[in-house]
């Protein structure tokens, strides 16, 4: 069993050697401005299970991390693009309708003008100025946008960007929007869930995690999580789903074989995700084949189609890790967010319908306090901040791997 206090104390006693591993790691590798990341600890296993590159939740950042985000926005920023950039334009998602994204949008926006940018928001085509209501009840002026014949992106109110950052997955490509665009985007579009295959952030996170485990000298599997592709699904064809069905059971008696070698005392689930989505569409956990076979209509409604009614066909299987965090009687998640390799601030999501092996990036999720800056005070006293931000760190590094083996070409200089 996985000793959590231990795994803390090992990383803080081994600190130097860890920050000396994730330098010469991250000094070849292209990181995107930001990233989140979702752990789950089981008690058994410490272990990323989501890496998003345009990741929403920037507002429920811990307040401290939040607020002092300029500095990390700042240098990120000054040191890959210059001090004479100054123009940002933030491409967003077009939840015109959905008040909790736009007050995530808020929020990145408040960190880049403090960060001393001039920052006006756009969605990725032309259209007239609108205003769209946050949360809390701001208002955001949300433009169209454009490229003109030298491939420079501006507004439809003449603003030019120098700069252009990425809070819109894209799901959809938006090919005719970008085919021209020569002005700096960053996060790359080319990393977009059009393309992108969880498949392979995974190959490469388990590869790093290995290493960590190494250094730590703990078995690789405290960090590590099973996945496995399933490629050319279709929902509606029974032959497809009894192949799945059985590769389902056929990885859990693996598993469960592996949980009896290592002394864990649990039994074994796993969730079948679509390899390219998010926002928690077409993901289900089950315990068995069957389950799959027995699936009702709201569960195959929920794996035929992903974000923008597209068609699933290729499938994670992935090892299901039980959260042993609980705050207030309610399950609850780490999510770590950096600003390129930099820890910028995380939150516990919390739910209190779910239970210990669901997912719970769900309506009727909560958030409450985890403050990375709290590692600058003292790192010994602080051990969830400590673990999960390394978490967050090589989930990080594996989406740089990712980029450098797409061959995706951006403005990236060496992380600090």
């Amino acid at each position: 069993m996985l000793n959590f206090e231990e795994i803390h104390k090992r990383i803080y006693e081994k600190q130097s050697q860890l920050n000396e591993w994730h330098g010469n790691l991250r000094k070849s590798l292209p990181i995107p401005i930001y990233t989140s990341i979702d752990v789950r600890d089981s008690g058994f296993k410490i272990a990323s299970v989501d890496a998003n590159i345009y990741p929403a939740g920037f507002n429920n950042i811990c307040d401290t991390d939040r607020e002092a985000g300029h500095n990390l926005a700042k240098s990120y920023l000054q040191n890959t693009y210059g001090k004479e950039t100054k123009n940002i334009i933030l491409i967003t998602e077009e939840h015109t309708n959905n008040a909790y994204y736009w007050q995530n949008v808020y929020a990145l926006r408040q960190i880049l003008i403090e960060a001393d940018y001039n920052v006006e928001i756009a969605l990725p085509r032309k259209m007239e100025s609108i205003e769209v209501q946050t949360a809390n009840g701001q208002t955001l002026q949300v433009h169209g946008s454009y490229t003109d014949e030298s491939g420079n992106l501006f507004l439809e109110n003449g603003f030019q960007a120098d700069l252009v950052l990425t809070n819109n997955d894209f799901s959809d490509q938006l090919s005719e929007w970008a085919s021209n665009l020569k002005t700096p985007l960053n996060p790359p579009r080319e990393m977009g869930w059009f393309q992108r295959k969880k498949s392979t952030h995974f190959e490469f996170y388990n590869e790093i995690a290995g290493e960590f485990a190494d250094i730590l000298e703990v078995p690789k599997e405290s960090f590590q999580i099973y996945t496995e592709v399933f490629d050319n699904f279709d929902i509606s064809d029974e032959d497809s789903k009894t192949a799945l069905a059985k590769r389902v059971d056929e990885i859990l008696a693996d598993l469960s074989n592996k949980y009896q070698e290592l002394g864990i005392d649990s039994s074994p689930s796993v969730f079948v995700k679509n390899n390219s989505g998010t926002y928690g569409l077409a993901v289900n956990k089950v315990n068995s084949g069957s389950e799959i076979m027995e699936w009702n209509y709201k569960s195959r409604k929920k794996m035929k189609a992903a974000k923008g009614g597209k068609d699933v066909s290729s499938l994670i299987i992935q090892e299901g890790i039980p959260s042993r965090i609980k705050v207030e009687e309610a399950v609850a998640e780490p999510v770590v967010y950096l600003m390129g390799c930099k820890l910028l601030g995380g939150f516990l999501r919390t739910h209190s319908k779910k239970g210990e092996n669901d997912s719970l990036n769900s309506p009727g999720a909560a958030y409450k306090r985890l403050c990375m800056s709290d590692l600058l005070i003292h790192s010994e006293k602080v051990p969830m901040e400590n673990v999960y931000g390394w978490i967050g760190r090589i989930s990080s590094l594996a989406i740089g791997k990712e980029i450098q083996k797409a061959g995706v070409q951006f403005t990236s200089t060496e992380c600090e």
